[in-house]
């Protein structure tokens, strides 16, 4: 008779020493699907737009308002935000990922550059990437930690940093040389 506890037993066992002779635990692989230019819509620029948005005050005709995170609800949904930032960053340093699909042009030509362009200088400069995206990823953890918190002032703070770190993997991958193309803020677009 065969006892259930020593069949686990010697299941887990005999696992255990065929992952053992094989080298180790089995290596994971990942297959990126989504582009860069996807992961940028879907994740990363909602995301963000929603923590620079966290903290407003706008003097009107009528005066002051404010907008700011008030309740457990609304911190909750920003720390959503910051945690889908922090995982994106992730998604971004994961190696043969595409900038974009094969029919995506530029959005700003003449200022931001083709999609093929970026790739290659993502692909010639992988390390630079891969900082700017753990750059992403350091900023958003400070994001979490003010939300954690409910620090406006270190969200404020966070906030700028986090447009500070994607402003500059823009100058470098997606617009190199043009400086920032959005208008000054005395600007109307």
């Amino acid at each position: 008779m065969i006892y259930p506890r020593f069949t686990t037993w010697a299941l887990g066992l005999l696992t255990a020493l065929a992952v053992a002779a094989c080298g180790g635990a089995p290596s994971a692989t990942y297959q990126s699907t989504a582009t860069v230019e996807e992961l940028m819509q879907i994740m990363i620029d909602p995301s963000a737009d929603a923590v620079w948005d966290a903290v407003v005050t706008e003097a009107t005709a009528d005066g002051i308002i404010e907008i700011r995170p008030e309740t457990q609800a609304d911190w909750n949904r920003l720390r959503h935000n910051a945690l889908t930032l922090v995982e994106a960053a992730n998604l971004l340093a994961m190696p043969d990922r595409q900038v974009a699909g094969p029919d995506s042009r530029s959005e700003l030509p003449g200022i931001d550059l083709h999609p093929d362009a970026i790739q290659q200088l993502l692909t010639e400069d992988w390390t630079s990437w891969v900082a700017a995206s753990q750059r992403l990823q350091i900023t958003s953890v400070t994001l979490i930690e003010a939300i954690d918190n409910k620090d406006i002032d270190a969200l404020l703070l966070a906030g700028t940093e986090l447009d500070l770190a994607c402003e500059n993997c823009h100058s470098q991958f997606w617009y190199p040389g043009q400086g920032d193309p959005r208008p000054a803020p005395s600007q109307k677009p």
